[in-house]
């Protein structure tokens, strides 16, 4: 259940790099009056582990504007597949991959972008694709007016007003591509509105509360510090210590990635960075260097606490003067790692899950439990008594998914709908 004083949660259990971009054009006659075409598709990956990766791509629409897309690409190795993906819906047969857009983003004005992303599995090797289609038109790189040649369409003649020497066709949207509003799936309208209307009526604070994961980001203009609380007595090396940093990092990414682009969101990213660590005995932790602040010793709760001082759950107004390292090393969350516990909590304060949970999964595509508590961070609810119409099985509905679902996607993003005024957006 949730406790609306701390937004905390309490859950059943359930049980990173390289980088590469590809890019082109092309242009292809029409019949009558021809479209000027043209795409560049830049594919990353930023994080690999053995026999999984997580690929991240940007569509750029060069060419007339779009009304809905179909992107086609090839995995080059034997092994490669789409897993699960998040902002198009996705298919693959053999080696080929489609990606379909979603409601909200199949519109692309000339020169706007998208981005999708996916987790993926590989097993001998894991090389960048190096061609790609949108709407059947090869990207590569530059966009083109046609020339009054042959048309590609056996039935089709050149249109007269094309002349060989015309320029690209100026663009009329802005530079960067706009934001969508609200319009998720007319599927999801209804059980949307049935969460909401049950917040409303469950939860009195739902509007006024101060402290949700959404003023968290605002305040820290985009970026959100962290500090692990290690309530265990196992050792954690160096090694193991950057491990967990990039796994958190990994998977709050997995939230910011559904706000990206949509309805007025300012930020493209959310970079997550760990700032301390709280043990119980320094020699718990094995490394000297002062890549983050250590805090020994200090119990609350029955665990070790990161510095009060530094801490936005007790310092909401923003004021870190008795911070030891200052404002910069504030935290605006906790990272509760318990031994031995067998389930999770979420709130305002952060995320509490079993310390052997999170270390043993640190290189899952997806943790769910640890997932499922940043939904309570963002506002997000438990539904141990109810299911919204239609829906089965998404993440905030603990047990019933391993990964974040479209219905998880659109719940989050009807939060920031009703909370974004807040910041005048």
């Amino acid at each position: 259940m949730l406790d609306t004083r701390h937004r905390r949660a309490l859950t059943s259990a359930v049980a990173a790099a390289v980088t590469a971009a590809v890019a082109a054009w092309t242009l292809v006659a029409t019949a009558a009056q021809a479209a000027v075409t043209g795409c560049q598709v830049t594919y990353t990956v930023p994080s690999q582990w053995s026999g999984g990766f997580t690929g991240n791509v940007v569509i750029k629409n060069l060419g007339d504007p779009l009304t809905a897309w179909t992107l086609r690409w090839t995995f080059p190795a034997t092994g490669q597949a789409v897993t699960q993906g998040w902002s198009a819906t996705y298919s693959q047969s053999g080696s080929q991959v489609t990606a379909v857009n979603m409601g909200y983003n199949g519109s692309l004005a000339t020169n706007a972008s998208t981005t999708i992303g996916f987790n993926g599995a590989w097993t001998a090797a894991n090389p960048i694709p190096t061609a790609f289609t949108l709407n059947n038109v090869a990207c590569t790189g530059t966009p083109s007016s046609p020339s009054a040649g042959p048309s590609s369409s056996p039935s089709a003649r050149p249109s007269p007003s094309v002349s060989p020497s015309a320029s690209p066709r100026p663009s009329t949207s802005p530079s960067s591509p706009p934001t969508s509003g609200w319009n998720p799936p007319s599927n999801l309208v209804t059980p949307l509105n049935e969460v909401w209307s049950h917040y409303q009526s469950t939860y009195p604070q739902l509007l006024t509360f101060r402290n949700y994961g959404w003023d968290q980001v605002m305040a820290g203009g985009g970026k959100i510090n962290y500090c692990v609380r290690w309530d265990s007595s196992a050792r954690v090396s160096a090694a193991m210590r950057d491990q967990i940093h990039a796994a958190l990092s990994r998977q709050f990414k997995k939230w910011m990635d559904v706000m990206a682009g949509h309805n007025g969101w300012p930020y493209a990213e959310v970079p997550v960075k760990v700032v301390g660590w709280a043990v119980r005995d320094r020699a718990t932790l094995e490394w000297t260097d002062s890549s983050v602040d250590i805090y020994v010793n200090d119990i609350r709760e029955n665990a070790p606490q990161c510095s009060e001082p530094c801490g936005r759950f007790f310092h909401q107004d923003g004021n870190y003067n008795g911070c030891p390292g200052g404002a910069s090393h504030h935290y605006d969350m906790s990272l509760w790692l318990t031994a031995g516990f067998s389930g999770g909590a979420g709130g305002d304060w952060g995320q509490r899950v079993g310390s052997e949970y999170f270390t043993g999964a640190v290189n899952a595509e997806n943790m769910h439990i640890y997932l499922h508590e940043v939904g309570h961070t963002f506002g997000l609810d438990d539904f141990y008594d109810w299911t919204p119409t239609g829906q089965c099985c998404f993440i905030m509905k603990a047990g019933s998914a391993a990964s974040i679902t479209d219905f998880d996607r659109w719940m989050l993003r009807d939060f920031w709908r009703h909370l974004k005024n807040r910041w005048g957006y």
